[in-house]
């Protein structure tokens, strides 16, 4: 499952000013030559190093901030600490990363992460001021006008970098603001109340946001120093010195049985010594609860950040710290967790799911996820040994989020690992509609396909292509077309997400600390393999019945009368309760073409029978 939140967005640290009053100016050139020559360009480019530190608040949460820039090619590093939560990430001209609460640095080269870097970069050098202006493509889009003020917008795309525009005062030919992409979302940092510093002007005032005010992060700027001189160790990855677990006895790794149920991965955890809860482990999120497990425990909960998945919506979470979590044999200390409601996600999976397992407890060990065997494996990465782990496929990370480079029919692309999915694959919109593959595989069906945090998702499913990664292939395969307006399935900077119908191919392993991926192929047959839905309907879980929530245009469903809203008691005569859903829906694409099924369905307080006669769709 998909799930990306949003904290702290790599500031510009360089933002220089003009003086008032200056005439329009209406090309790129006259735009960034009259903001050098007003801003005390001199200070900007005589100084090698700018460190800053700043008061933020925002999402419930307040603290502080601190960075340092290079003002020659843009090199960073930033920290920061908010609530119960500590935050760093930085580019060293190489590579982006990004070092969180316990001190584990990860790399962060996959889909976006790298080149929003590069951006960052070329703003703190003011790249735009150099001959060629640093080497960007620059395209002039007009001015806009806002609340009575006048902006001049240029689009700009960085080597190695990621479209944004920027926004200039046309008066005074300040930068007022930067908007972004962040993966599927538009960010907007907006730069005001400019102030001197050593003969400089500096925004004393940023916000970052994406169009909802509650989600805000407003940073104040308390102390600035410019510096004739710049230490590269400054925006190196800082030294990992992780300690915060250990493994029961003298082991140094733990194995645990999981239960497979719509693809996802579910195994139990103890917190603080209470549980044992029901956990989805999932490559794709985040360490996360529910209100209840936090309640129970006792957990203090602070701040309220909005976090983005699959489907178009978005919700809002908290964060708290737990004293103790124990999974199988090994027990972690001092960790964060984000609280989110998960309820809306019982019906789609008919298993109580109390939280979520996420990359911060993956990067730790070495993981392996053995689908034949139905175990977890976590171990201790100074004692791997990779020698029987199967084939190994070059990863990068991207936030939580694990990418591996790839091709659908021989069309390169960027294809997210995502263990919390239940499908083989789905292309993402963008990657789709660039290289003719909607026309390709327009002989498909429309439906929902997915559920997420956000709601339904809805894709173009076929049958075929050939998915590539490394030296594997996999042809034939039932995949979708992400269909979403936002979310994941929108996302431009990624191909695809590979799911848990592929993964269940193999023993997975991750090595995060080498950011590789071991595919080793499981021996024995596989059930539910590359078969898509024969019913034509979308059926999630209640109490002791399931409700229909979509119905495919012509599909079986749809040809048998059955309609949205209407709730099926029961399936050839026998009732069941929710945790059935894996069941019946698997039974609902395995059964043979022509197999009729009756169903008992509530529709408007009367009870009908309904014949439900089973075929491809695709």
């Amino acid at each position: 499952m998909t799930i990306r939140a949003v904290f702290l967005v790599a500031l510009a640290f360089v933002v220089p000013i003009a003086a008032g009053g200056a005439t329009l100016a209406a090309t790129p050139d006259e735009i960034f030559d009259a903001n050098r020559a007003a801003s005390g360009g001199a200070v900007w480019q005589g100084s090698h190093e700018l460190k800053t530190e700043y008061d933020v608040a925002g999402q419930g949460l307040t603290g502080t901030a601190h960075g340092v820039a290079d003002l020659q090619d843009g090199r960073y590093a930033q920290y920061s600490t908010t609530g119960p939560r500590s935050f760093g990430r930085g580019f060293d001209g190489r590579h982006s990363w990004i070092v969180d609460n316990s001190g584990i640095v990860t790399l962060q080269d996959g889909a976006d992460a790298r080149q929003l870097a590069v951006n960052a970069a070329y703003r703190n050098a003011n790249l735009w001021w150099r001959a060629g202006r640093g080497g960007a493509a620059i395209t002039p889009r007009g001015q806009a006008v806002e609340a009575g003020r006048t902006f001049d917008v240029l689009d700009i795309v960085p080597q190695g970098g990621e479209s944004f525009t920027a926004w200039f005062d046309a008066k005074s030919h300040l930068l007022a603001r930067v908007k972004e992409y962040y993966g599927e979302a538009l960010y907007t940092t907006a730069y005001d109340d400019y102030r001197p510093y050593d003969g400089a002007m500096i925004a004393v005032r940023i916000t970052v946001g994406s169009g909802n005010a509650q989600y805000d992060q407003h940073y104040t700027l308390t102390k600035v120093l410019f510096l004739a001189t710049s230490e590269p160790s400054s925006y190196a990855p800082p030294s990992a010195r992780v300690a915060d677990f250990v493994f029961a006895g003298s082991a140094h790794e733990t194995t645990f049985p999981f239960v497979l149920n719509n693809n996802h991965t579910h195994a139990s955890v103890m917190i603080d010594g209470k549980g044992p809860y029901s956990f989805l482990f999932d490559t794709g999120a985040q360490n996360l609860v529910t209100p209840e497990v936090a309640a129970d425990i006792g957990a203090t909960v602070q701040g309220h950040s909005e976090m983005r998945g699959v489907g178009e919506g978005s919700t809002d979470w908290g964060l708290t710290t737990f004293r103790e979590v124990r999974i199988g044999g090994v027990t972690l200390r001092d960790q964060l967790f984000g609280v989110i409601a998960l309820h809306n996600l019982y019906p789609t999976n008919g298993i109580e799911m109390q939280g979520m397992i996420g990359s911060e407890t993956f990067r730790r060990f070495v993981t392996r996820i053995d689908y034949g065997a139905r175990t977890f494996t976590l171990i201790d990465p100074g004692h791997f040994d990779p020698a029987d782990a199967g084939r190994p496929i070059k990863v990068a990370f991207n936030y939580n989020e694990v990418v591996v480079d790839g091709s659908f029919d021989g069309i390169p692309g960027k294809f997210q690992i995502d263990s919390g999915s239940r499908n083989a694959l789905t292309l993402n919109m963008p990657f789709a509609r660039t290289n003719g593959l909607i026309e390709k595989y327009a002989k498909g069906v429309d439906a929902v396909d997915g559920w997420g945090l956000g709601g339904p998702s809805h894709a173009h499913v076929a049958r075929g292509g050939v998915l590539r990664l490394g030296s594997l292939a996999l042809r034939n395969l039932a995949f979708g077309i992400g269909t979403d307006k936002g979310g994941a399935y929108a996302d431009t900077n990624k191909s695809g997400l590979i799911g848990g119908g592929i993964l269940k191919r193999y023993v997975v392993t991750f090595d995060y600390g080498h950011a590789l991926m071991y595919l080793k192929p499981i021996a024995a047959p596989i059930a539910d393999i590359d078969t898509y839905d024969r019913a034509g309907m979308w059926i999630n879980a209640e109490a002791h019945a399931f409700d229909v929530v979509a119905t495919t245009p012509g599909g079986p469903a749809d040809a048998a009368g059955l309609k949205i809203g209407d709730v099926i008691t029961a399936i050839d005569g026998k009732t069941f309760s929710g945790d059935d859903l894996g069941a019946a829906r698997m039974r609902l694409r395995n059964a043979s073409p022509g197999t009729k099924i009756a169903l008992a369905v509530r529709r408007a307080g009367q009870t009908l029978q309904i014949t439900l006669t089973l075929r491809d769709q695709i």
